[in-house]
């Protein structure tokens, strides 16, 4: 008998085990692999609000202080000042294990090789049959969070609905890339990544990380492997990665939007399994922090008052109404700027981003992680900005 089981042990479901722990929860952390950290699915991008929770610096291989951003013709917008710290890359495995690793110091309890079978809810808990190393094991618990990824096992068995976007991405580790110190690079175009963007990370030691993602209805039949092919080869590029030695292949799942309902009766989803993931970067360990962050205090009191209904986990899930508006706004903007079908009129927005003022306007107020202020400042003092929002319609403003 535990008070909170959550199926799920990667960092937003290690977070929460430790804040609930550290306040005296009895907490178990389910998850079905063998070692924290594999599969490793991501770019492995951790934002300098969300290091600062755990202080896992060690973790850290590159700090990354900007962008460049290169339209499919080749114009080259900068986005960022050396010395300015924007984003982390880290080791995802050392990352994940250690953010487990304090939720086990805080008291938290985890078995690896284990997956739920079966799941009832009664009047006084949930009732989970765990598959453990083969084995069935019966468990009861007040509470049943599901931080179990992208696909989620507790929201599909507890049909709690489908995030509103799910992209998929595909990412190679390679050798024998170079590229400017501290900076990471995305690449867009319809041949190269249909909607959204590719992205080449340095991850120290002269290593990188090259990938692409896309909605698959923008995928005119292709895969995300293929638009990867095209960016290796592209006559434009082709020079630039003659002499990266790939080490190794990953794909996974990106879900951005927030599901309208991600609690029931006892039952609750967070992270990637309620749809946090960033729809203008698909990072998902930020926005799963500050959800953690949001709700902590308000969870604990219901755990410890037992007051678990889908009632009181309304009130407690109110901050995911916010997060779901501002990735309903991050979202228009995106739409606005890069998911556009005609790499000409893309080209066209970079030639606007790239004067002078525009680029010092995007440097001064330009964030990779919080991209609306920028938007909305675009908006205010950008003509051709402006006549690029009607697009868009009433959404930027007001979603």
């Amino acid at each position: 008998m535990y008070q909170v089981v959550i199926i799920g042990a990667g960092p937003i479901g290690g977070r929460l085990a430790t804040e609930l722990a550290s306040r005296g929860i009895s907490t178990l952390m389910i998850e079905e692999h063998a070692e924290i950290g594999r599969p490793f699915q991501c770019a492995g991008l951790v934002n300098p609000p969300a290091m600062q929770m755990v202080g896992l610096e060690d973790t850290i291989l590159q700090n990354v202080d900007g962008a460049l951003m290169h339209s499919p013709s080749g114009i080259m917008l900068p986005v960022g000042k050396d010395g300015r710290v924007r984003t982390h890359v880290v080791c995802r495995k050392k990352f994940d294990q250690a953010v487990v690793a304090q939720a086990m110091e805080a008291g938290a309890h985890l078995w690896l090789l284990s997956k739920p079978i079966d799941a009832e809810v009664v009047k006084d808990g949930v009732n989970i049959k765990i598959e453990r190393e083969g084995e069935i094991v019966d468990l009861k618990c007040n509470l049943l969070i599901g931080a179990d990824g992208a696909h989620s096992w507790t929201r599909r068995y507890f049909k709690m609905g489908r995030p509103k976007e799910m992209m998929i991405g595909f990412q190679t580790d390679v050798s024998g890339l170079s590229g400017k110190d501290n900076w990471l690079e995305m690449y867009t175009g319809r041949d190269i990544a249909p909607g959204l963007f590719a992205w080449v990370i340095p991850t120290g030691n002269n290593t990188h990380r090259i990938g692409v993602w896309s909605r698959p209805q923008d995928l005119d039949g292709r895969s995300v492997e293929e638009c990867y092919d095209s960016l290796i080869s592209h006559p434009l590029w082709k020079k630039r990665f003659a002499k990266a030695k790939e080490i190794a292949r990953y794909c996974g799942p990106v879900p951005c939007g927030t599901i309208r309902k991600p609690f029931k009766d006892r039952v609750m989803v967070i992270g990637d399994a309620a749809g946090m993931a960033k729809p203008t970067t698909g990072g998902g360990i930020g926005p799963g922090f500050r959800q953690v962050e949001a709700i902590i205090e308000k969870l604990v009191e219901a755990v410890n008052k037992d007051k678990l209904d889908a009632s009181n986990l309304s009130s407690v899930c109110k901050p995911f109404k916010a997060f779901r508006k501002e990735q309903d706004r991050a979202r228009a903007l995106r739409d606005l700027l890069v998911r556009i079908p005609d790499d000409e009129e893309l080209d066209s927005h970079f030639r606007m981003f790239n004067r002078p003022e525009v680029l010092e306007l995007i440097n001064e107020v330009g964030d990779i992680e919080h991209p609306v202020p920028l938007g909305m400042t675009l908006l205010r003092k950008v003509p051709e900005f402006r006549k690029l929002a009607v697009k868009a319609g009433f959404k930027l403003l007001f979603a």
